[in-house]
């Protein structure tokens, strides 16, 4: 890759919507395209479990969590693959072309971006990222495109006969690990809480990477929001710069990057 196409990657702002929030996200959308427009380089992480829930139901496949992260056993896989690589993937990518964003959907299957193994067999078919691979990111940035990442990726290593090909990941840990790998200059949450609370339930506008350790250690934080601080830690360590914000709000990630923040920032 040429210098330029490396600044250009050191200013990316990587952008996670949470499955809870889909349901509200036109102004995201919106925000989202403006800032294309406005010559942003973005990519964008989504969720979507509160539909891979509801399909489920509908299969008759009880769902159970471990630490924040869905059970997947091999029904559960394919629902997920289909909502998550079909249905919301491509709901948002037609959104955003809609308003003239430019996006490509893509998971992390696609040009082995995200390559994974079991290491919890109580969790089932749940993927740990062993390597992330850029190429396809860099590729879609430079030629002015935004691409959208469903959190579905390869199972690569140490793979069993019988296991499936694919994995189910944390969309929140797969943001994080995007965001250092691809040197993100941003990581900003879009979630349906105002950011990280303590242990009174006051919102903390901001952290350094030791607190934000203890707050799990200690359990004060918990269930889902112990992935998404995770992969902000991650994302510090790679240099950038991460927040968590409540995405229900009218235009929060424009405010956001207004420097009007009213969440919780993680940085060094």
């Amino acid at each position: 890759m040429d210098l330029w196409g490396l600044r250009m990657l050191k200013k990316v702002i990587l952008i996670k919507i949470g499955g809870s929030t889909l349901g509200s996200h036109d102004t995201t959308i919106e925000d989202i395209v403006k800032l294309r427009k406005e010559g942003k380089s973005l990519v964008v992480v989504h969720g979507g479990g509160a539909l891979i829930t509801e399909w489920l139901k509908k299969q008759g496949v009880p769902t159970t969590f471990v630490q924040g992260e869905r059970v997947t056993d091999k029904p559960t896989l394919e629902v997920a693959t289909a909502v998550l690589a079909g249905l919301v993937n491509k709901d948002i990518v037609a959104s955003l072309n809609g308003l003239g964003g430019r996006a490509v959907g893509i998971s992390g299957v696609d040009g082995a971006l995200i390559e994974g193994r079991i290491t919890n067999k109580e969790k089932g078919y749940v993927g740990t990222t062993v390597r992330v691979n850029t190429g396809i990111l860099e590729t879609l940035l430079a030629a002015g495109f935004i691409p959208v990442v469903a959190p579905i990726g390869i199972n690569a290593v140490d793979k069993p006969a019988d296991a499936p090909s694919t994995l189910n990941f944390n969309a929140d840990i797969v943001a994080g690990e995007i965001a250092a790998a691809i040197g993100a200059e941003r990581l900003i949450f879009l979630t349906d809480v105002p950011g990280i609370n303590d242990k009174e339930g006051t919102r903390l506008p901001s952290l350094s990477p030791a607190v934000a350790e203890a707050l799990i250690a200690s359990g004060v934080a918990s269930g889902g929001m112990i992935p998404k601080i995770k992969a902000c830690l991650t994302a510090v360590s790679g240099k950038s710069t991460s927040c968590i914000i409540d995405g229900r709000q009218p235009h929060a990630l424009l405010k956001e990057i207004e420097g009007k923040s009213s969440g919780t920032v993680i940085k060094a």
